[in-house]
Order: C-alpha cells, then structure tokens, then sequence
C-alpha cells in the first residue's frame, strides 16, 4: 500500500513538472521586436501590443513588455486562463542594455482600454505605466475610456485578478482644451463620455467577478472616477474585492465607487483631491469614495482629503440601497461635502474610530454649490423613489473637529429608523446649525423624537455644538475643551486629547439599537482604537484612546 501511495505521488510529482515545464516567457519590445516572431527570447521578441494580444497563454506564462519603452495600443487578454500556483503575469522587463528605470508604457490614446481583461482566470497585472489621453483621428468608444477594464460577459466569470504596482494616469476620452458644459456636474454622474482609471464591469447575471485585488497603485489624473466596481443592477455579482494601499489624486470624479457588489474590503489607501476641476474635461465633482446598493463592504484605515464638488463629494457616502457598510479608522479632512452622509433604504450601516477634521465648509448657493456640507447627514433619498429614511445606523467614537470660519451643518430626516450616536467628540469652534436635506422638493426633516434612539456620553466643546433646535438632544451630554495639540493637523496624534479626565473611561460599551436584532457583522465593541491601542474597560470618548 505505501509503494502504492509512493508511486501515486511521484506520478503526480512528475505530471506537475511536466506540465510546469511547458510555461513560456514572451517577450515585447516596440523597437527591437518584430510580429514575425515567436516572441519566445528577447531576440525573438515581437513588437506590438496586437500581436501580443494573440498569444495563447497559458497558466505560468509570463507576457513582459520592454521596460522604460512606450507600447502604443491596446492590449486585450480575453479568455486567457492560468492556475492557482500557476498564474499568467503581465509585467514590465527589463532588456540588458534598459538604461531607464521607468515600467513599460501602454499608450492607450485612442483605443476604448488600454488594458482589457475580459473573461479570465488567475491573472496577475505587475509594474506598468498606463495612459489613454484622448484621441487621434475619430474619438473612437463611445462612452467612455479605460485605463484597465477588467470585465466578465456572457455568463463568463472572471475571477482571482492581481492588479499590483500599477501606474494609470492621464485618462481623458476628450482631447485637452474641451471644456464641460457646466449643466454637466448636476447630473447625477455625468450623461457625457468620460474617462476611467480602473474600472470593473460585469454584465448580465450570472456573469460574475470575483476575488479582485488591487493593490499598491497609484491612480492619478483622470476624467471621471479612479477606481470604479459596477455590477449589474440589483445584483451583487462582484464579489470579494480588495483595495490597498493605493494612492487616488486628482479624479474629476469620484476617487472609488461601487455600486452592486458584495463582500469589499478598502483599506490603507490615501485618496485626496476627488472631483478635481484642474482640467475643462474632468466632471468636477466627486467624494473620496461612496457605495450604492451595496452590501457587506469593510472601509478602514485610509484617508480622504480635499473632496471637492458643489454636490455630494464627502470624504466617504453610503448612497442608497446599501446594508452593512462600516467605516472605521479612516481620516477624513476638508472635504466639501462633509464628513457623515448616509442616504435612504440603507440598512446596519456605521461611521466609528474615525477623525474628521474641518469637513462640510461648502455653503449652498456659493460658487455653484447646489447642496450644503454637512458635518452629519442621514436622508431618504432614494432617487425617483419615494423617500426611505436609514434604518439602524450606528454613529460613535469619533472626533470631529472644525475650525472656525466653518458653520456646521446637520440634517435628520423624519422617519429615520433606529439611530445610535454615542461616544463622540464634537469639538466645533465655529457654530452649528439644522438644514434640510436638500436632495429634493420632497424632504421632511425630523420633527419630533425618535422611537429608537439612543443618544449619550458625547462631549462638545460648548452648549450648541449640536444644535438645539434638533428635535433629538444627547441625554447625558459632557462640555469641555479636549484640548488637542494640533487642532487643524493632518495625523491621528494631532487628535489625542490632552484633557485626560474629561475623555478617560467614560464612554459606554454600544448597545444594540432598541428593536435592532443584527447590530453590525464585526460586532459592536472593538479591542482596538484609531490609532491601534487596546481598548481596556471602558471605552473613551472619541476615536482614540488616552493613555
């Protein structure tokens, strides 16, 4: 029996070697290579991205482009399928004589993607430099322009992609010099073509995404959105997405979407000027990172500054439709919008251990502004639909602070259902004051108390830092200065209280919201805080512990 088994696992053994032997390298220069080629050696290379396009690969094939060298076209991988130990890599190379350090080039102007992944399996994208800035000739796609488009589509599914050490910059469907019609930034997301630097679409269901990653990119300098995830409507069929550590700047868009995806995870990015207006073609309006009928989607541990847009365009937003959304441990600063927004039939969703600093300072009817930045903002809107106002949202333990000059602004729809504010700090020097919601003619802000509700042990800095006339007041309020050290920095330590005995062990440990049976998927005490100490007893007040 054992020289049976031994035999099996050598027989096996060499199937493995056999079939590890028979992955390729192919190898693409613009310059030295030539399409009659194999592309098999570097002095065989073929030459263009359309020849490469061709290439059957395999799983542990490698398609390496020439490093510091600029590949003009598309490159389209549709279909191609590698293993679990054995995937198919896309990658820059260097040749021996390579003098630059920069990755390959794709120079997708023109072409609808500069990189299309359509239909595939166990594919790792790795060092490269992307840009599709407008057209020559004819516009070409007639909605929109990619950096990278990953896709699945009829019934396909595409699953386990890496995309890691990515440059995608300069994406524009127009050509510099066009300018927007400024009717453009009112609709709800654009209505003209754009460009995009990353996107994921799949189409009808059950076409299926799964098991993305992307990680450690730098998207920069496009016309519409940094990273986009659309799955078709009303149906999760993306699923098990994670985004880290990249870096979003400067999209005249939003910096991340998601709309129709389960199962995400955003962490440890920094995405910073969001609806960017620096270009004629860029939309101008956009927040750090927002989610629409969505479900079950963890955002942690990054960083949204500087949002701009006359509408939305918050540091972070659940739109509507969404369940289970927790954000925790982000820093959010000057973002026009604000810093809470959560909008109609969204469900279990939180805001906790977060910094908000000198977030919401648009005022509506200034320089365009169709909204007014709120600081906290729970709405019904639910776009055509009849309004539906949040269903047990969670608010606690975190700091916010606004300098003066800013007005703080807060909007509580009628009929929200299920609402826990606790442990926070509103350290608002300026003064604050009830809008309304401001989506549409059919708002109706809060007019008597909440059923479920609770609402204790938040300090503030003085009497109306919420304000009065709210018809929800903290049952145990706590007044005083915190006494941060950096008030307006940009660092988790600027927001350390100083004034130990006015924050120390007197939070309270969260309770479920009365008639809340679910409560959040991670639960609802934390070990950790902000700034990653362990929470001992006692919460604090606010998103970190004093030590």
């Amino acid at each position: 029996m054992k020289k049976t088994i031994k035999k099996v696992c050598i027989s096996l053994l060499g199937c493995f070697i056999a079939m590890n032997s028979f992955a390729a390298d192919y190898y693409v220069h613009p310059v030295k290579g030539n399409d009659s080629n194999d592309g098999k050696s570097m002095t065989t290379a073929i030459q263009t991205l359309k020849k490469a396009s061709q290439i059957a690969l395999k799983p542990g094939d490698r398609l390496l482009l020439a490093a510091g060298e600029n590949h003009k076209g598309t490159l389209e991988l549709v279909g191609r399928n590698g293993w679990l130990k054995q995937p198919i890599v896309l990658e820059s190379y260097a040749w021996p004589d390579q003098k630059s350090q920069e990755p390959a080039h794709i120079d997708g102007k023109g072409q609808a993607n500069a990189l299309l992944i359509r239909n595939c399996t166990h594919l790792q994208i790795r060092k490269l430099h992307i840009t599709a800035n407008g057209y020559t000739g004819e516009k070409g796609a007639k909605d929109m322009r990619c950096g990278i488009l990953i896709t699945a589509s009829d019934k396909m599914h595409t699953e386990n992609i890496l995309v890691k050490d990515v440059k995608v910059s300069d994406v524009f469907y127009e050509n510099p010099g066009y300018i927007r019609d400024p009717k453009e930034v009112r609709s709800a997301n654009g209505t003209e073509p754009y460009g995009f630097g990353i996107r994921l679409i799949a189409g009808t269901y059950p076409t299926q995404i799964n098991n993305v990653r992307i990680e450690d990119c730098l998207v920069e300098n496009v016309e519409h959105t940094g990273i986009k995830l659309t799955g078709e409507n009303s149906r999760a069929n993306i699923t098990h997405v994670v985004m880290s550590g990249n870096k979003v700047t400067k999209s005249g868009g939003p910096g991340m979407q998601m709309s129709n995806v389960k199962y995400v995870h955003v962490t440890s990015n920094e995405v910073s000027y969001s609806g960017s207006t620096d270009d004629g073609r860029k939309w101008g309006r956009g927040s750090g990172l927002w989610t629409w009928s969505a479900s079950n989607v963890l955002i942690e541990k990054n960083r949204f500054l500087y949002a701009n847009g006359p509408g939305d365009s918050a540091g972070i937003h659940i739109d509507f439709h969404c369940d289970n959304i927790v954000v925790q441990y982000n820093f959010s600063a000057h973002n026009a919008g604000g810093f809470f927004e959560v909008l109609g039939n969204t469900n279990n969703c939180t805001y906790r251990y977060n910094i908000s600093v000198n977030d919401g300072a648009r005022v509506k009817g200034e320089n365009g502004a169709f909204q007014e930045g709120k600081i906290f903002w729970l709405s019904g809107y639910q776009g055509k639909a009849s309004r539906k106002p949040p269903v047990n949202t969670y608010f606690y333990n975190n700091t916010i602070y606004v300098g003066k000059g800013i007005e703080s602004k807060f909007a509580i729809e009628k009929g929200t259902e299920g609402l826990l504010i606790a442990n926070n700090i509103f350290c608002i020097e300026g003064d604050s004051k009830r809008v309304n919601d401001d989506q549409s003619s059919w708002e109706k802000p809060l007019d008597k108390p909440l059923e479920r509700l609770v609402f204790r042990n938040n300090l503030y800095l003085k009497t109306g830092n919420w304000p009065e006339v709210i018809p929800i007041q903290d049952e145990s309020p706590l007044i005083g200065d915190p006494d941060f050290a950096g008030k307006g920095g940009l660092n988790i330590a600027d927001y350390i209280p100083h004034n130990k005995e006015l924050v120390k062990d007197k939070g309270i440990e969260i309770p479920f919201i009365p008639g809340d049976v679910f409560g959040l998927v991670q639960g609802l005490n934390l070990d950790k805080d902000m700034a990653d100490n362990t929470i001992d007893g006692l919460p604090d007040i606010g998103a970190v512990e004093v030590k």
